[in-house]
């Protein structure tokens, strides 16, 4: 998701409202000196106006202005200490601040509220997402290989969104729950009829409440979901929990050629091989099948991803299968 536009939150103040919307206007039109004036003047009058705030920085990043658009970016975070809009995000992007921070809850929220109308055609009309149908085929070719029919007594779909990868797997499953942190996506999602129960929550929250009620399930699935969260360890182990003995985690990811954790211009995050590996270890799963390829395409280019899947390393289980 990169193509949303600016989310607006009010200063409260009516006269700095319109001035950032005079700004917008001046944008719109390529005059990104006279927006940059403009919002200079806006926040001056309603110095907490995180909104501005983060458009100032947005324009002067634009213009080449990269140590004015990270005192703006400063400014928008410190202004709103949820992050609505993801100014410390943009910080890492410029090489200020925390490298990899961790997504806001409400950050999330908005931009994906934000995208839902509009989330399915983008997803596979324009950016060529395949993520379910690649997750579905590497779930099958695991199965397959150790025997085992594709159906599942019970499947959580993390960050269900719209409800691709419930469809997807909805013809081999008996009870499927999904989850998502945005209100929007979860209304697209029911209006489908695909899902037994909807939850509309924090992942960690509903894993977290699952584990108390020993709920087990035999599939988890995370589709397009990890490219949000830069640590995966404690959503490893909280998803592990939830995993019945011989149940499957099946997720993609973006990746890149280093290790660890990398921001991408996207702003989205990038896993390196080595670090899903040692994170899936550390959580006590074993890799059943990894493969290179790309789920989706960014502005006409693939974008190098993997494709997981991996069980309880106390499950009988067949060799690990690879692709390129």
């Amino acid at each position: 998701m990169t193509d949303t536009g600016p989310l607006f939150v009010s200063s409260g103040d009516l006269i700095a409202d319109r001035r950032y919307k005079w700004a917008l206007d001046h944008a719109a039109r390529g005059d990104f000196s006279g927006a940059a004036d403009i919002l200079a003047q806006t926040v001056e009058l309603a110095p907490g106006f995180a909104t501005a705030w983060f458009a100032l920085g947005a324009i002067r990043d634009r213009l080449g202005d990269r140590d004015g658009a990270i005192a703006a970016f400063e400014k928008a975070r410190d202004a709103d200490r949820r992050d609505c809009h993801g100014a410390r995000l943009q910080l890492a992007r410029l090489g200020a601040g925390n490298a990899t921070p961790a997504m806001t809850k409400t950050y999330v929220r908005r931009l994906f509220d934000q995208y839902a109308a509009r989330y399915d055609a983008s997803l596979i009309e324009h950016l060529a997402y395949r993520g379910p149908a690649l997750l579905r085929e590497a779930v099958e070719a695991v199965m397959r290989a150790a025997g085992r029919p594709l159906h599942f007594a019970s499947m959580l779909d993390l960050g269900c969104g719209t409800g691709l990868g419930g469809a997807a797997f909805r013809p081999f499953v008996d009870w499927l729950v999904g989850v998502d942190l945005a209100p929007a996506m979860i209304a697209q999602a029911g209006a489908k009829g695909l899902y037994d129960r909807l939850v509309t929550a924090d992942l960690a929250d509903v894993l977290a409440e699952e584990a108390a009620h020993a709920a087990k399930y035999q599939l988890v699935l995370a589709a397009d979901v990890f490219v949000y969260v830069s640590d995966l360890a404690p959503i490893i182990a909280a998803i592990c929990r939830v995993l019945a003995p011989d149940g499957l985690l099946a997720f993609t990811l973006e990746t890149h050629p280093g290790g660890g954790v990398k921001l991408l211009p996207t702003l989205r995050y990038a896993h390196g091989e080595a670090y899903v590996r040692a994170v899936l270890g550390d959580g006590g799963l074993t890799l059943s099948h990894l493969a290179k390829t790309s789920v989706r395409s960014e502005k006409g280019m693939p974008v190098d991803s993997l494709i997981v899947v991996a069980q309880p390393s106390t499950a009988m289980r067949a060799p690990a299968s690879s692709g390129g």
